[in-house]
């Protein structure tokens, strides 16, 4: 049975969430921590509360909206994702998690239908990377108790800590040295997403059942060398820390390039800092942030030693010196058999083909993943684009991802009232 998501109106929700914003940035783009995301925010509370949801803040600032189940007692199934964006990100990238979840919300309020399991829809706070030492998933990560007291502490540009930013959201910072929710808090999780890649929207497949989600590290690169007069320093004479930087990149590239392991492995050198930056002086000091992904952390740790081994080749051609520091480091997630095959299922009844597959960018389940089964769905992205103004996502297949997670949903709140303590296993 399909036609129960109302399509227009979730549709007239990502058109509006798109108008929110910053207007000094690339389209469209809504960086945690600011004003441009608190007025997304506020629009959200409001469509939350039309959808029938009661709308909370939690102490780390997640904005929760909650449907109460015939039986308040039991622990909420969770739909999630988050409506911050990375500088000129798209209009779909976790927006169309959250507003997705409104719209199933919204059907079961104008239906009058009543889950056995109270109904949460999450916004987390901040998944995309922070300007807080590169903290990312700062909300989920302190659903589960793995945003540490380091991280709380590490500060912005403008020398404002985590902790502070939280508390300016609304969130109560003072009560994160311990887990949020822990194993049985939550009955389900399920989050809908953009694919971000091009495998869905090259087959001509509408919906991906995502079978696990792969581990991320972030490593501080630290290039010093000696700021000199770029006119006077003979380049013989010269210790470069952006020669060697360059080199840096061009060897992590060509190592995963290259990369033979048992399991696929992507690299990339995102940002960069150069100091004094300036025209007429001689790079000095260099610091990268780089990223590793792989559904495998060994196969994560075999070419991070492989990058440090050929960095010392780096530093005594460039006259440098190369240093590691891990900034974060995210566990690969699996999804549950049991959601997978109810996502399957719900396909299935509604007609959709399906495709089973890995998802490559990390996401909010990950973390819950260490707390409660979970499972995600896939919708295409028109040629893979993501993390910028390009992104789209057709509406037919927005409104198919919506209808799954709808009968997921319905799906599951029957499976766990008779099969609750194997679902949690």
């Amino acid at each position: 049975m399909t036609g129960r998501i109302d399509g227009k109106a979730l549709i007239r929700a990502i058109e509006k969430m798109a108008t929110l914003t910053d207007q000094s940035a690339p389209p469209f783009t809504r960086r945690a921590f600011t004003e441009t995301y608190l007025r997304g925010r506020e629009w959200l509370k409001s469509h939350f509360e039309t959808s029938g949801l009661d709308v909370k803040l939690d102490a780390a600032a997640n904005l929760i909206g909650r449907m109460e189940g015939l039986d308040r007692d039991r622990p909420p199934i969770m739909i999630g994702s988050h409506t911050d964006t990375v500088t000129g990100g798209g209009r779909y990238d976790g927006i169309l998690g959250v507003l997705t979840g409104a719209a199933v919300a919204s059907y079961l309020h104008r239906s009058g239908q009543s889950l056995r399991f109270p109904l949460e829809v999450v916004d987390f706070l901040s998944e995309e990377v922070s300007d807080y030492g590169a903290v990312s998933c700062v909300g989920s990560r302190a659903i589960v108790g793995t945003l540490s007291q380091e991280m709380l502490l590490r500060n912005n540009p403008n020398g404002e800590t985590l902790k502070d930013a939280i508390k300016r959201m609304g969130g109560n910072p003072d009560l994160l040295n311990a887990p949020l929710k822990k194993r049985g808090d939550i009955a389900a999780y399920m989050e809908l997403h953009i694919e971000q890649g091009p495998v869905l929207d090259t087959a001509g497949i509408p919906i991906g059942v995502v079978s696990g989600i792969v581990a991320i590290r972030r490593v501080k690169i630290t290039v010093r060398g000696q700021a000199n007069h770029a006119g006077t320093t003979p380049m013989k004479a010269r210790n470069d820390a952006l020669v060697g930087a360059s080199q840096m990149i061009s060897l992590v590239h060509d190592l995963a390039l290259d990369w033979q392991g048992s399991f696929p492995l992507v690299a990339t050198v995102g940002r960069i800092e150069i100091f004094p930056n300036s025209p007429n002086v001689i790079p000095g000091l260099c610091i990268m942030d780089l990223e590793v992904r792989s559904i495998s952390e060994e196969e994560i740790d075999t070419f991070l030693d492989q990058v440090e081994k050929a960095a010392s080749d780096t530093s005594a051609k460039c006259h440098v010196s190369v240093s590691f520091e891990t900034a974060s480091d995210a566990y690969p997630a699996l999804c549950s058999e049991n959601i997978i095959a109810t996502i399957k299922e719900a396909c299935s009844n509604l007609g959709y083909e399906y495709l089973e597959m890995p998802s490559g960018a990390g996401h909010d389940a990950m973390h819950v993943a260490s707390i409660a089964p979970i499972g995600m769905i896939f919708v295409p992205s028109v040629k893979g684009l993501s993390h910028c103004s390009e992104e789209f996502t057709k509406e037919e297949h927005i409104i198919a991802g919506a209808e799954v997670l709808l009968e997921s949903l319905l799906l599951l709140n029957e499976k766990l009232d008779v099969s609750y303590a194997k679902l949690l296993k």
